[in-house]
């Protein structure tokens, strides 16, 4: 506990993850988004959790803090339900590793979007 807020963290090769709240919050449930978090970063980054990456992918690792929580209620602790709803959000894949019926079917949900505008 320091000055009435209750702080969980969670160290990596050169990363500190931390998850706070006030001083009447559950540790065990606070380290339960703690855990959420890293497990879902480390799905995210394909077990490579190292700063550069974490910063390369940082768009993505704040859609998942997002799904984790929201004006500091807990909506999810699952990490696999977390991942595959950013992976909804966002392409995950760049151009050149995607195949070749990922790319037209891009192209072809692009073509329809600016059609309806």
């Amino acid at each position: 506990m320091l000055e009435g807020i209750t702080c969980v963290y969670r160290s990596n090769v050169d990363l500190f993850f931390y998850v706070m709240g006030s001083s009447h919050e559950n540790e065990l449930i606070l380290v339960s988004v703690l855990n959420c978090l890293y497990d879902t970063i480390n799905q995210i980054l394909r077990k490579n959790v190292e700063k550069r990456i974490l910063l390369e992918n940082l768009d993505t690792i704040y859609l998942a803090v997002d799904e984790i929580c929201d004006g500091g209620i807990i909506l999810e602790c699952d990490s696999s339900s977390i991942v595959q709803r950013v992976a909804l959000r966002g392409d995950e894949l760049p151009l050149g590793e995607q195949t070749v019926a990922q790319v037209l079917q891009s192209a072809k949900d692009q073509i329809k979007w600016s059609i309806l505008k």
